[in-house]
């Protein structure tokens, strides 16, 4: 599939488009494997206990600046 032209729309309509798009797709729908399902319990499992260290968007940011 080829959408032909969007730089003839504003951003604001790009905006637009891309929520129709994303509320046109059903959480039904899509499809999990068993193995990224498993480690995704296990990440939240690990959050839950506490055992996941979380960063904030700055720290990210700075870490990435860090690294060029």
């Amino acid at each position: 599939m080829q959408i032909k032209n969007l730089s003839k729309y504003s951003n604001a309509e790009k905006i637009v488009l891309a929520e129709q798009l994303w509320d046109s797709v059903s959480k039904n729908d899509l499809e999990i494997s068993d193995e990224v399902k498993r480690e995704l319990d296990i990440r939240i499992q690990n959050l839950e206990e506490g055992k996941t260290e979380l960063y904030s968007w700055e720290e990210v940011k700075a870490h990435l600046k860090s690294l060029r």
